[in-house]
């Protein structure tokens, strides 16, 4: 029998890449043509319902049902243009991804026929199921009543034949069941907190917005060798596969020259992207091998969040086109770089950014330590949460090695910024310091011109470090969809600056004017937030016992930090928001508790698999034929001679026959295990007792399985290796 591992080597060693033609247009003119945007809007909507509909999106306005029609005309023209028969309510329920349900544009004409039609109605609202979906008990089986309502402020777009319309999810009694609605509540919150803010400073400020840019960083592994996986194909991840000689340790990979297949996928994922309005900018090798970035221009938060969705899909349909496989999992590979999707996250209002600091005016300085201040507030109040959520059962994986940012959320600010925040703190109130402009670096070179350097440096072990003109959040998963974490960042943002106007508001009234006040109650949260500020480096020992000191939450376990979402202070503060209510977090807790516990159960059953059906038969199967070379030479040699010609093979013959004994017995405790964890009712405590035992079992039954790779004839292993599944060629 062929051995499937060779196989799929050797078909992987020989592909080519595809011949991909790039459009005779340059980006620009072809960017967004399958975007029914403001473009479009104006050509083929009435000129009353184009302005009704620009007035929803830039003004928050509500929707008047009764331009639905015309919107919906409009779009149907354009769609059936460009060859669309179909449309869907695309959303984003509790499982990570996007669903959509095609429905064509015919309906009966009354005489024995169809005509193609498509309504107002049908572009508002659809009834999906909402039964079938993650709910956390909202939702039982027998009440299936759910609603998609159309986002206006997201456009529409076209994915092969079918229309999708962005939406929100709710369930018939109105709980979100999604995270477009909970995202877009937060973004009214932090609009309205930071404009009352922003005014402070500038009155004629009308509209403060959240940007987003999302880093993209993915594994590409070749399709053959990904089909000879089980365990990436059904986890996303390999179980097992002891480390290549060489991995990433020569930094060779990061910044280097993009391999040709993969340049050819790149190439064509960024035309579709495009086309689909997606603005993306950077391209690049990461820093473990066979790990690369996309990265778009900024763009209003929600809208964001709707694009990398997109393009999470739209990458595993591209790159199957290029005999590839996309691992979006955070951790795929042991011993190297996992993958994270860093959400830069600024707040603009339509005159400026609030969170640049130019250096021109006290007041401008004052505005910009009010927004880092109260930025860092809510990060430091509610570290926990927002650990909370950003962690999963793959990015748990991921946290704390190789260059990604460790499980306690601390934020780097730089000597600058630091230094302005000492100095508001301690000096007197008519001394503001100034941050100056970026300094100037010339180098003894004189072809090279002078560099700029800018305010803060960069702290790669910071999960939320200020960078410019933006915070980082370095600690959000590949995986992830980036409006959980968002949620919770622009949620407790909206609490501390409303509280911050609250306080000011207060002392003005007691006749203090109003500079003062700024001063004083920056002051005191400057006190308030220091322990969340941190420099250093965040993988040392000595940071996590600090961090305990601090008062900072540094709780590894996944299922446990989840509690931070129940917290009283976490409930208060999602509803004093209008973000999310009590029972929205009860149920969204009960769809993390258990997605954990499936995510580690799938794990564990594959592992036990692979274990009994590949790795133990492989390893006797060797065992056997060493048993048969000794034996053999015991029939040529002497006793003595054969003796000393045996032990190197005896001693693998033991050692292959007591790790094998570990294995069968660790799978049967993994089994055992998950018999026991499984009986648990309480979806809680059954993701604690999959995470305290479960997980630890599969961690020492790998220990075992890694070190008899390393002993096993390499003709008979049937798992492609790390040498094989990390270089692209």
């Amino acid at each position: 029998m062929a051995n499937l591992r060779f196989e799929a080597v050797t078909a992987a060693f020989h592909k080519r890449p595809l011949d991909i033609v790039a459009p005779i247009e340059r980006p620009s003119e072809f960017f967004a043509r399958k975007v029914f945007n403001r473009q479009k809007m104006y050509k083929y909507l009435p000129s009353d319902v184009y302005e009704k509909l620009i007035n929803v999106i830039d003004n928050h306005e509500r929707l008047d049902r009764s331009i639905a029609d015309a919107v919906a005309k409009g779009m149907k023209q354009w769609a059936e243009e460009n060859g669309v028969t179909h449309y869907t309510h695309w959303f984003q329920p509790l499982t990570e991804g996007t669903a959509e349900k095609h429905d064509a544009f015919v309906e009966h004409d009354g005489k024995g026929g169809m005509v193609e039609e498509f309504s107002g109605k049908l572009l508002v609202q659809q009834e999906p199921d909402a039964s079938s979906f993650p709910s956390g008990g909202i939702r039982n089986t027998f009440e299936a009543r759910g609603y998609s309502a159309w986002d206006p402020t997201s456009p529409v777009f076209i994915m092969d034949d079918t229309l999708c319309i962005p939406t929100i999810f709710i369930s018939y009694t109105g709980e979100a069941l999604d995270y477009k609605a909970p995202l877009l509540r937060s973004l009214h919150a932090v609009n309205s907190a930071a404009l009352d803010v922003a005014q402070l400073f500038y009155p004629d400020v009308r509209k403060v917005q959240t940007n987003l840019g999302w880093e993209q960083e993915y594994f590409l592994v070749d399709e053959d060798l990904y089909m000879a996986r089980p365990d990436l194909m059904l986890t996303g991840r390999t179980l097992m596969g002891h480390d290549s000689a060489k991995n990433q340790q020569m930094d060779d990979h990061y910044f280097g020259a993009i391999p040709e297949r993969v340049q050819a996928f790149m190439k064509d994922l960024e035309v579709q992207a495009l086309e689909l309005g997606i603005p993306c900018k950077t391209r690049h090798n990461e820093v473990a091998p066979n790990q690369f970035e996309l990265a778009p221009i900024y763009e209003e938060c929600n809208l964001a969040v709707d694009h990398n969705m997109v393009l999470m899909g739209l990458m595993k349909k591209v790159a199957h086109k290029h005999n590839f496989r996309v691992l979006l999992h955070e951790k795929p590979f042991k011993g190297i770089n996992g993958s994270g999707k860093h959400n830069n996250w600024s707040l603009a209002t339509d005159t400026g950014i609030l969170l640049h600091a130019p250096g021109k005016t006290s007041e401008d300085n004052l505005r910009f330590v009010v927004f880092i201040v109260e930025t860092l507030m809510a990060v430091f109040k509610y570290n926990g949460l927002l650990k909370a959520s950003i962690m999963s059962a793959t990015n748990s994986h991921r946290l704390g090695a190789n260059e990604a940012p460790p499980a306690i959320i601390s934020s780097f600010l730089g000597k600058q910024v630091s230094d302005l925040l000492a100095h508001i703190e301690k000096a007197d109130k008519k001394d503001l310091f100034t941050l100056t402009d970026k300094k100037g670096m010339k180098l003894d070179i004189p072809e090279i011109p002078e560099l700029f350097i800018d305010n803060t440096d960069r702290n790669r072990t910071s999960p939320f470090a200020f960078t410019g003109n933006r915070f980082e959040f370095r600690a959000v998963g590949s995986e992830a969809n980036c409006a959980c974490a968002l949620i919770v960042l622009n949620a407790t943002v909206a609490e501390a600056l409303t509280n911050f106007k609250k306080r000011v508001d207060q002392l003005e009234s007691k006749g203090e004017d109003r500079t003062s006040a700024i001063l004083d109650v920056v002051r005191e949260d400057l006190k308030q937030c220091a322990p969340i500020h941190f420099d250093g480096n965040g993988y040392s020992e000595a940071w996590v016992k600090e961090a305990k000191r601090r008062g900072l939450d540094t709780e590894s376990s996944c299922p446990l930090t989840y509690d931070r979402y129940l917290d009283d202070e976490s409930i208060r503060m999602f509803e004093s928001t209008n973000v999310m209510h009590e029972n929205e977090l009860l149920a969204r807790n009960e769809v993390k508790w258990e997605t954990y516990t499936k995510r580690i159960q799938i794990e564990a059953r594959v592992m036990g698999d692979l274990t009994m059906n590949h790795i133990i038969p492989v390893a006797t199967h060797y065992q056997s034929q060493l048993a048969k070379n000794v034996e053999n030479m015991f029939s040529i040699f002497d006793n003595d001679e054969a003796v000393k010609l045996t032990a190197r093979n005896k001693k693998i013959i033991r050692e292959i026959a007591e790790r094998t004994q570990i294995i069968e017995t660790g799978v049967e405790e993994l089994v055992n295990a998950r018999k026991v964890a499984n009986r648990i009712e309480c979806t809680r405590e059954r993701a604690i007792a999959y995470h305290d035992i479960v997980e630890t079992k599969m961690a020492d039954i790998r220990y075992q399985i890694d070190k008899l790779e390393l002993i096993v004839s390499d003709e008979l292993w049937t798992l492609p290796k790390y040498r094989e599944l990390l270089f692209i060629r």
